[in-house]
């Protein structure tokens, strides 16, 4: 949709992803190799207690409005002005955990699940058919 070539060598360039979790929750992934409006990543998760959003970041927070429109500056688009705090949080849970002798709060576990999900998107979309993750765990 975005770039044939992108196609042509086989890959994907807009998705929707569907999960259905085993308490019944859903979630819905949206990807896109292409916002004419800077890089978009946004969180938004919906209950029946409220919501709560992440957006995305920006260099500033002005806003500017007029009469006929507001503009405002693109989402920050290079990675590391993206997420320099969180590798810096890494970084500091990493040495705090050596130091103190305890467990990392993410784990190697929850790495390889985000993997299984990927690889079970892609196995749904080349099947055309819904996909559960313990199809392509390896070991489990």
């Amino acid at each position: 949709m975005v770039d044939p070539a992108i196609g042509a060598a086989g890959d994907i360039d807009t998705a929707v992803i569907m999960m259905r979790f085993e308490n019944g929750v859903i979630g819905t992934i949206d990807n896109s190799r292409k916002a004419v409006y800077g890089y978009d990543q946004r969180v938004e998760v919906f209950g029946s207690g409220g919501a709560i959003r992440s957006d995305n970041d920006y260099p500033n927070t002005a806003l500017i409005s007029s009469a006929s429109s507001i503009h405002r500056d693109l989402p920050l688009n290079f990675f590391m002005d993206r997420y320099v705090e969180a590798y810096v949080d890494e970084l500091r849970t990493f040495i705090r955990c050596i130091m103190e002798d305890t467990p990392p709060p993410v784990t190697g576990i929850d790495g390889r699940q985000s993997i299984l999900m990927g690889y079970a998107a892609r196995k749904s979309y080349a099947e055309h058919r819904p996909v559960i993750l313990s199809e392509v765990g390896i070991g489990d």
